[in-house]
């Protein structure tokens, strides 16, 4: 995602329609690749953003973190102290022990 979002650089990214009806969509588009994204105007009004690819789909994963804060925190709210099962009781049961633990590598996306 862009790192800062500045009044000059949406300012910056505004293109009205009609350079798209002069034929210059490529170069719209190459500005789209540069600058991340470009938001095209209709009479004066936004119409639709163009982003690239990227920044879209790091949109898309943003939203779906948030999504699962969101569900993470709607369980934790409704959950009792009898739905945890301690740290204890699991290792037990899965025959692992904290040494095991320990001496473990993971790595975590």
């Amino acid at each position: 995602m862009p790192e800062k979002i500045t009044v000059s650089g949406v300012l910056n990214s505004l293109v009205p329609i009609s350079r798209f009806n002069k034929g210059e969509a490529n170069k719209i588009f190459e500005e789209v690749r540069e600058a991340g994204f470009k938001v095209v105007l209709k009479n004066n009004t936004p119409a639709c953003v163009l982003l690239k690819p990227e920044l879209y789909e790091q949109m898309l994963e943003i939203i779906e973190e948030y999504r699962l804060l969101l569900e993470v925190e709607r369980r934790m709210e409704k959950a009792k102290q009898e739905d945890f099962i301690p740290q204890e009781k699991v290792l037990s049961e899965l025959g692992i022990n904290k040494a095991d633990l320990d001496n473990t590598d993971v790595e975590i996306e």
